[in-house]
């Protein structure tokens, strides 16, 4: 079972590392940091499930950093934490894309039930889809297929579990131990070799589409680039 691996900043020191470990014993996986700036550039690193944005931070404060977030990938959970509890406040953080707001203080056991409550709302909507545009390319997951028109390649179930992530994570980095854990099991290097020439497979159905590259991310994960964007 796939761990959730939450960002989490927070300016509190002694808030922060308290949630974290309460969260960690929850069996989360947490990355804390103090600043928005910090926690922005750890966002672009890596892939998570949802984002914990303290609204008043240093460098940058939760709602500015949230936009940039969003920007980057507009289905990112995002639960605001706050001392603050004005109607505007709550107001301008549901406008940018909030998915719940909770205000200091709170009880550990509220703020947890918050979040299962909107990882499995957009679980289920990530589950939900099955159909994929990939450049010229359509990808029913459902079906196993790649469709070019009138050409249909029909993937195997890896090929297919493979291309839906990259396709759920479009113009996205995806990281290869998240990848290799999701559809190989673990991530030996000897799946790990395997994952390589499927990435390979995968390259040569798209490659009818220049726009459409699988691109590596060096020592971090891949990308399905399907614009401009690398």
């Amino acid at each position: 079972m796939h761990k959730a691996k939450i960002l989490l900043a927070e300016d509190d020191l002694n808030l922060g590392s308290l949630l974290k470990q309460y969260l960690v014993a929850k069996n989360y996986d947490i990355d804390l940091v103090f600043d928005g700036e910090t926690a922005y550039k750890l966002f672009m690193k890596n892939l998570y499930d949802m984002c914990l944005l303290d609204v008043m931070m240093p460098k940058q404060d939760g709602f500015t950093l949230g936009k940039n977030i969003k920007r980057i990938n507009s289905k990112m959970p995002i639960i605001y934490l706050t001392a603050k509890s004005l109607k505007d406040d709550v107001i301008k953080g549901f406008s940018i894309g909030a998915d719940d707001y909770i205000t200091k203080p709170f009880e550990m056991e509220e703020l947890l039930v918050r979040i299962e409550a909107v990882l499995r709302r957009t679980t289920k909507e990530k589950d939900k889809q099955i159909k994929f545009s990939i450049g010229i390319y359509e990808f029913d997951s459902l079906k196993q297929e790649l469709i070019n028109g009138i050409d249909v390649v029909k993937l195997t179930t890896k090929e297919n579990n493979l291309l839906k992530i990259l396709a759920e994570n479009q113009n996205e980095l995806v990281e290869r131990n998240y990848v290799l854990k999701e559809v190989w099991g673990d991530d030996s290097i000897f799946n790990a070799r395997s994952m390589d020439v499927y990435i390979t497979k995968l390259r040569k159905y798209l490659q009818e589409d220049t726009n459409v590259k699988i691109i590596n991310v060096h020592s971090k994960g891949f990308k399905l680039v399907t614009d401009s964007q690398e």
